[in-house]
């Protein structure tokens, strides 16, 4: 007992190198089960403290908000040199990469393979000399309170870890559909932290669903197909280097998302896209900056999915600090045209063409019986047959919906003015509000001809579709209105924002749907009166009715929309009915 003592005293009087002490603090619990297993959120917390601890001068943890149910979002700002603020960064004229895990918490690949990737890296083990050539911003959970809603079997078409979070917020937002409309408070904290350090490159780590194939892992880069044309070649560059980097160390990557054309049927093949801005790489290419999807397979054991997106993020590391000088030259200059936009065209959405080539895939021997259980017609793969499909791919992308952006901007009216522009600071879009009223502004305005609202709530919105055009009119502004200017930087975002056709604008996520509810009406009786006196009183409006009795039989069958011809030409209809509040201007105020 005396000398096992006396032993322990002496190995305490020992101190343990620097590196021992890294290893034995910065091992997580994935590494430690050999990647069978992932850690709470609580590991995150310590973690975060003790690589700060471990790498001082290296590494600083921030949190840069907090979850409905109350933890705190941590990020590690990483820097070769001490860089740990915006300011300092872009002093250095230092690129900034943005590496996030678990905004699919049930997703955590990016979260274990994160810390590892980095403390190797802090080790020059690495991607040598890669931290003093960029700033590392690393969330390695963003959907917090989702990771913490832990559980066997949350996904139950992935191979481990045992347990894991759940795939939704607290609140079940869908982070990744939120990008634009900022609804969660995890998002609006996200674009704060954006705003602050404006990465070059955002990367964004997931695990994708689908079927059995040999593929391990999908390298996703906008601006390729979308976005500024001339950084689409920073774009493509990234997504090539990340791709041959990978592939030399076993893996077999492709460059669009692996899920078939038609579901459950292998010979379908694939469709290449872009994302809507609702999705992290539709939406930073609106800001003239690139991001990188990587969905590595569900269905490869944890220990692959780990390594496969541990050497994807060293890849990252090394191809921007090979390239990312020239990279942020070219998304200033991206950011330069982009001040130009005014009255220049703009696409609000892409299409994939009927383009096709056959390629090989990957695959397994599979068998399509009919099931006796649901009826369908169900694939079924035996994985220890390999097998190579030969696929058609369409992966040609081209612009679909354009527009011309107005020549000044838009207007928010007054009454619109707070909530527009809460979302409008969310994501750093410039803005003045007007201090005097514009008697008769000539304007655009768009009254839609025809106007959907969803059948169903989708990520707590109604959303709403609509058909029209874009007319000259004059219309009163009134003080506390938004001028809102193309000629900015983020003028694609602007424009993806506020133009009612856009996918993912204000108005489709239903932020306007009251003024495409009607809320006055003439009664039935009234209606009659007032048809009759029309009729009487103006010829043209009774040649209308005669001609539309005779060629609409649907019209010509509905009282209700016959009583409705008349009471939309009295005085008491309501003019502002399907009037997007919004205008555009081709002069600024």
């Amino acid at each position: 007992m005396i000398r096992s003592a006396v032993l322990l005293a002496m190995l305490a009087a020992v101190p343990l190198s620097h590196t021992a002490l890294a290893a034995t603090a910065l091992t997580t619990i994935s590494e430690r089960s050999g990647f069978q297993a992932t850690g709470r959120y609580d590991e995150v917390i310590k973690l975060c403290g003790a690589f700060q601890k471990a790498y001082p001068k290296q590494v600083k943890c921030i949190e840069f908000g907090r979850t409905p149910e109350g933890r705190p979002m941590l990020a590690l700002i990483v820097n070769g040199k001490g860089v740990f603020t915006p300011q300092a960064a872009q002093k250095a004229g230092l690129p900034v990469t943005l590496i996030q895990g678990g905004i699919h918490a049930g997703e955590i690949d990016g979260k274990d393979a994160g810390f590892l990737a980095l403390r190797e890296t802090l080790d020059g083990k690495l991607a040598k000399g890669a931290l003093e050539k960029q700033v590392l911003v690393f969330v390695p959970v963003f959907n917090v309170d989702g990771h913490e809603r832990f559980g066997k079997w949350n996904r139950p078409n992935q191979r481990g870890p045992v347990e894991m979070g759940w795939r939704t917020t607290a609140q079940n937002f869908n982070l990744n559909r939120d990008y634009v409309k900022a609804d969660a408070p995890e998002m609006q904290a996200m674009l704060k932290l954006v705003n602050a350090w404006d990465p070059l490159t955002y990367v964004d780590l997931h695990v994708t669903d689908g079927a059995k194939f040999q593929h391990d892992v999908s390298i996703q880069v906008e601006p390729v197909y979308s976005g500024d044309p001339e950084f689409r070649k920073a774009g493509l560059a990234l997504r090539t280097g990340v791709i041959a980097d990978i592939a030399k160390q076993g893996s077999t990557p492709q460059s669009y998302y692996m899920s078939f054309a038609k579901t459950d049927d292998p010979m379908s093949g694939f469709i290449d896209s872009v994302s809507d801005p609702r999705f992290s790489t539709g939406y930073f290419q609106l800001r003239n900056r690139m991001a990188l999807l990587v969905e590595t397979h569900s269905w490869k054991d944890y220990p692959t999915r780990v390594r496969v997106t541990h050497n994807t993020v060293i890849s990252i590391l090394e191809q921007v600090a090979k390239n990312g000088a020239d990279w942020q030259a070219a998304a200033k200059a991206a950011d330069a045209r982009a001040s130009t936009l005014a009255g220049g065209e703009v696409a609000l959405t892409y299409r994939t063409t009927d383009k096709t080539q056959m390629v090989d895939f990957n695959g397994y021997e599979f068998t399509r019986t009919q099931s006796d259980i649901s009826g369908m017609l169900m694939t079924r793969y035996d994985e220890s047959k390999p097998q190579v499909w030969r696929v058609p791919l369409r992966e040609e992308v081209v612009a679909d919906k354009v527009i011309a952006a107005p020549r000044a901007g838009y207007i928010v009216p007054a009454a619109y003015a707070d909530i527009v522009a809460q979302k409008l600071a969310l994501h750093g879009i410039s803005f003045q509000k007007l201090g005097k009223p514009i008697a008769k502004l000539e304007a655009e305005t768009f009254r839609a001809d025809k106007a959907t609202f969803g059948a169903t709530s989708f990520e707590s919105h109604q959303r709403l579709t609509v058909e029209g055009n874009w007319k000259p009119e004059a219309r009163a502004v009134l003080a506390g209105s938004l001028f809102v200017p193309v000629n900015q930087p983020k003028a694609r975002l602007v424009v993806a924002m506020l133009e009612p056709q856009a996918p993912d604008s204000l108005l489709a996520w239903g932020f306007f749907n009251n003024a495409y509810e009607r809320k006055e009406y003439m009664e039935e009786y009234v209606a009659e009166d007032v048809a009759r006196e029309q009729l009487a009183a103006d010829p043209a409006v009774a040649a209308e009715f005669k001609r539309r009795l005779e060629t609409d039989p649907a019209f010509a069958k509905n009282p209700h929309a016959r009583l409705e011809f008349f009471a939309q030409r009295h005085a008491s209809w309501d003019e502002r009915f399907r009037l997007y509040p919004v205008l555009r201007t081709n002069v600024a105020p």
